[in-house]
């Protein structure tokens, strides 16, 4: 059995998945705006041996549910958020191996104030910084930047395209290895003819500039992406070196992480150049007794109206004009089109705003995991060995006690059973979880094709 990675999944809000929950005496999500309560986070994750730390985030607020932002604003629904970016470089300095990804959405983000933050990150990091690459979801943060509407599913996939080509230019390509000489005698810092002018003129950007900085450990960070239509899957195939899938079900996480080796094959890709990651809440106890006490109690602080106000915003449906127990039907939107055919199209089942309000509740769309330590680690076991997932995105309930309970008690079993490791490798972030000697993306991976073509 192969060793496991594992990733904290969180986001710099109060109510992340567990919609209503934050109302736990023990949760101490309500202080995110404190620097402490981030370094705490990052010495905990680093002390469970994780290999990242990984903040979502979303542009605009779930405003669909009853048409409105008060469901939302009421109950905490990733609301307030804050820049995931901002806490990273004062977590790195209170750590030395674990991993941080955030979430850059390419749709809202100037491409060249991006490269020069996630460059920025890298060097303060030593090379510890992913990017999870969005196009966003959410009609509310398209106008939240100035757009009357978000943009049609598969031209963002177009614009993503375009954007990452970009992208590698002004990391792999502006600066060539060897341009920093910094010679205090000759007054020479670089090589002018070492460092060269990205000029790109597309359909959808345009830019003519140095990249402002030289090139990071990594220079393009680590690529991670979480698209599960078919063209965000070719998209994760072509681009991404870590993909993030959810759902409940290992027959359809074995197809989709099968799938999208299939398409890093048909690419020109090694298969296992891509390290999938599942999205997991973990409910652990000594005995199983105490496990689904856990669970009683962390249900009994789950709010009905704010999970669905929640699932209405990602679906881009108001789930409010339903009544409880009538089946949700499918619309075409260009939010959540994954989630959309899951919940309207099952060949086995049909949903409802009840039964999505009580299972979603803890979790979303992510796996539910609750047991005893060997319960939960046999299951875990058991998800890599049936989908050939590499790990999981484990998301946290009670901040920190959920994560705790994981480093404390399924951490030291998972070691003593050879499923995790007992130290960090050397190294980059990347080199860390793929186990390599080189920093840098290698070919056939598209960015290697822009170093010197810029």
């Amino acid at each position: 059995m192969k060793q496991m990675i594992l990733s904290a999944l969180d986001m710099s809000c109060v109510g992340f998945l567990a919609q209503g929950v934050w109302t736990h005496p023990r949760d101490r999500s309500t202080n995110l705006n404190k620097l402490d309560y981030w370094l705490d986070y990052a010495r905990l994750l680093e002390r469970g041996l994780f290999d990242m730390l990984f903040i979502a985030d979303a542009i605009g607020i779930y405003d669909v549910h009853g048409g409105s932002k008060d469901a939302s604003v009421r109950n905490g629904v990733q609301l307030p958020m804050n820049d995931p970016s901002s806490v990273i470089s004062g977590m790195a300095a209170v750590t030395k191996n674990l991993g941080f990804g955030i979430t850059g959405n390419l749709l809202y983000e100037p491409p060249y104030l991006f490269a020069r933050r996630m460059s920025t990150l890298d060097h303060l990091t030593g090379g510890r910084i992913g990017w999870n690459i969005v196009t966003g979801i959410l009609s509310s943060g398209a106008k939240a930047m100035g757009r009357d509407f978000i943009v049609p599913h598969d031209e963002r996939y177009e614009m993503a395209d375009e954007y990452l080509s970009l992208m590698y230019q002004l990391w792999e390509g502006s600066w060539d290895d060897g341009a920093v000489i910094a010679d205090r005698k000759a007054h020479l810092f670089a090589d002018p003819a070492k460092v060269h002018v990205v000029k790109h003129q597309g359909k959808y950007f345009k830019l003519e500039a140095v990249h402002p900085c030289q090139p990071s450990p990594q220079r393009t960070p680590l690529l991670m992406q979480a698209g599960a239509s078919g063209r965000g899957k070719q998209f994760a195939a072509e681009n991404a070196e870590c993909v993030f899938v959810n759902g409940v079900s290992k027959t359809q996480i074995a197809a989709t992480v099968a799938d999208i080796r299939s398409r890093a094959v048909e690419v020109g890709r090694d298969p296992n150049s891509i390290l999938v990651l599942a999205g997991a809440t973990v409910i652990v106890g000594r005995t199983e007794a105490e496990a689904r006490e856990k669970m009683r109690e962390y249900r009994s602080y789950a709010d009905p109206e704010a999970v669905l106000a929640h699932a209405s915003g990602g679906l881009g449906v108001d789930l409010s004009k339903y009544p409880l127990d009538e089946p949700l039907r499918y619309e075409e939107t260009d939010a959540n089109r994954t989630s959309m055919e899951m919940f309207t199209r099952s060949k086995d089942r049909t949903y409802t705003p009840r039964q999505i309000a009580e299972e979603m509740a803890l979790s979303a769309r992510n796996l539910v995991i609750s047991g005893s330590v060997d319960q939960v680690v046999a299951e875990l076991s058991e998800w890599i060995s049936m989908t050939g997932i590499d790990g999981f995105n484990i998301a946290r309930l009670i901040m920190p006690d959920t994560l705790e309970d994981f480093v404390n008690l399924v951490v030291p079993a998972l070691q003593e059973r050879g499923l995790y490791k007992t130290q960090y490798r050397a190294g980059t972030l990347r080199e860390k979880l793929f186990g390599g000697t080189l920093p840098t993306l290698q070919a056939p991976h598209p960015a290697v094709r822009a170093r010197r073509s810029a």
